[in-house]
This record gives C-alpha cells, sequence and structure tokens, in this order.
C-alpha cells in the first residue's frame, strides 16, 4: 500500500502520511528526521517536531460499508 505524500508544516519534507482510524480524511504524519538539523554519526536520530502530527490527506479516504446483503451473503447454513 503506497501512503500519500504530505509536507511537514516543520521542516517542509514531504512524509508520508497514513490515516487515523474514525477520521476521514485525516492522516498522521510519520516520524521523520529535521533535514535541517545537524546530527553526528554517532549521536541519536532525532525527529521532526511535526512528526506524528494530525495532518489533512490529499485525498479523502474511504471507509468500508458493509451493508445487510452482504452480511447475509458471509451467513452461510451449516445444514
Amino acid at each position: 500500500m503506497q501512503m500519500p505524500r504530505v509536507r511537514c508544516a516543520t521542516c517542509g519534507r514531504p512524509t508520508a502520511a497514513g490515516p487515523v482510524a474514525g477520521r476521514p480524511g485525516r492522516g498522521r504524519l510519520w516520524r521523520h528526521d529535521d533535514p535541517n538539523a545537524s546530527r553526528r554519526y554517532s549521536g541519536p536520530l532525532v525527529s521532526c517536531t511535526g512528526s506524528l502530527e494530525i495532518v489533512e490527506l490529499p485525498a479523502y479516504g474511504y471507509q468500508l460499508e458493509i451493508g445487510l446483503d452482504a452480511e447475509q451473503e458471509l451467513i452461510t447454513p451449516l445444514f
């Protein structure tokens, strides 16, 4: 599954955003490092402060809806 890319409001980096349950059209940015932050090779990776923010997704997220007909099809008699 390919996640949509959304620009982080803090660092401006295009970052993958995964859907948030119960909030269609909204997503949470994945953790990412700030490209402008200085980092030593042996030092820890510090995430951007915009990581894990809830943002608007570029395309509306659709939620799976199961109607009564589909539920009846799932029920099969044993005998």
